[in-house]
């Protein structure tokens, strides 16, 4: 079968990471990834089965790790040679015609172990097993080389991995559903939905989040920071009050309460700000327009970076990360206004996924979708993203004729 594989070559590697803000396409060429002939990788156990990709996304954390811009320290939660593609939509080979949605965690449970304790507690994105059990290292599926990836005309995932697609729902929305999870998780990350909320960035993560901000908390407003014009106007229809260039960001601030200004002191603000970007600028700028006292959430992946923390200590701002997905502490209100009414209160992240999903439509991020022997210009068109009116870009492996927009 066919495969992308990120392959194990230091030079590889480096000429990437070189080459990245030169000539994206020889990077991507000279690069450690490449489409190979490949088997499909062994089940170790009964509980584990085949899948067939549908439809399987491009993750700013796949760039990352393509163009060898990630942080060093996920080298050793991976395992080489690896398929990339943990976004899934899928078709079950044992039960053609049954499609599933993936969940990627490769946590206690699927390693074939007793659970941690955060996998106890339902935590599992905090799960301690990655790097043991019946698998090689690797925090999700398509990053580890005893499972395959999404990039790929087949691999195999666990049983309890598997969420059946309701048939009602669009491949393109059914893709969506694991970055939608992860969003449901960072907007739950603040201990007060209330208020008003930033967010800054509008990408897949931006968009995703605000879709389900909107959805879970109950903020006064939600201002949006985007840059391009497909992301702006995306985030007027998935409810941002008002959506702000980077250099409005700091005025929006200080116009929300009349607040005062000397030099980068500011003595209020924003009451959260979700930075969904991840990079020194963002970070900088999110923690100078919280108010005192306030929260920052990180869910854009980042990378080592170089940062003034003195407003962060001076102003006692909180910096929070949110990772991934699991078990939600979701209130009963907010559980009733959603409409998921069975809800005891702890349901999985993927549940709330999957019940909003056909409310918000998120199918209409997928702005692209290319073949794998498309992938060079698959992946220039997601690292350069909102410049060049792409949002959500996915490998289609469907029957299909190739088309680049969706």
């Amino acid at each position: 079968m066919k495969a992308l594989v990120v392959s194990r070559s230091p030079a590889r590697f480096l000429t990437a990471r070189f080459l990245k803000d030169r000539l994206t396409d020889k990077a991507i060429e000279s690069g450690p990834l490449s489409l190979k002939d490949v088997d499909t990788p062994r089940q170790p156990s009964n509980e584990w089965v085949r899948v067939r990709p549908l439809l399987s996304g491009i993750c700013g954390s796949d760039i990352a790790t393509v163009f060898f811009n990630s942080s060093r320290y996920f080298d050793p939660l991976t395992s080489l040679p690896f398929t990339p593609g943990h976004e899934i939509v899928g078709e079950r080979v044992d039960r053609p015609g049954e499609r599933v949605v993936v969940e990627p965690a490769l946590t206690c449970a699927i390693r074939g172990l007793a659970p941690c304790r955060f996998c106890a507690a339902g935590e599992t994105q905090r799960c301690e097993s990655i790097a043991i059990g019946d698998l090689k290292e690797g925090i999700q599926l398509g990053y580890c080389a005893s499972t395959g990836g999404g990039w790929s005309n087949e691999f195999i995932a666990h049983e309890r991995a598997l969420h059946l697609l309701p048939e009602t729902l669009t491949l393109e929305d059914a893709v969506m559903i694991e970055p939608l999870a992860c969003a449901i998780h960072i907007s739950l990350a603040p201990s007060h939905r209330q208020g008003n909320l930033a967010i800054i960035g509008a990408g897949t993560v931006g968009l995703t989040t605000l879709a389900a901000s909107a959805q879970l908390g109950e903020y006064d407003s939600i201002t949006v920071v985007a840059k391009h014009p497909l992301q702006r106007q995306l985030a007027k229809d998935l409810g941002a009050t008002q959506v702000l260039y980077p250099d409005e960001l700091l005025g929006a601030a200080r116009r929300l309460h009349a607040s005062q200004r000397v030099g980068r002191y500011l003595s209020d603000g924003f009451d959260t700000i979700i930075d969904a970007v991840g990079s020194t600028s963002t970070i900088e700028s999110a923690v100078e327009t919280v108010r005192p006292g306030g929260e920052v959430i990180m869910a854009g992946m980042p990378s080592r970076q170089s940062l003034d923390l003195a407003p962060l200590w001076h102003r006692e701002v909180t910096l929070k990360g949110a990772y991934a997905y699991g078990q939600e502490q979701l209130d009963p209100a907010t559980a009733k206004r959603i409409g998921l009414l069975s809800s005891d209160g702890l349901p999985r992240t993927f549940d709330i996924a999957l019940h909003l999903a056909p409310k918000l439509g998120l199918g209409r991020l997928v702005t692209h979708r290319y073949r794998l022997n498309e992938y060079v210009p698959a992946l220039r068109k997601a690292y350069h993203g909102g410049r060049e009116d792409a949002i959500k870009v996915v490998f289609d492996l469907t029957k299909r004729k190739s088309v680049h927009d969706a």
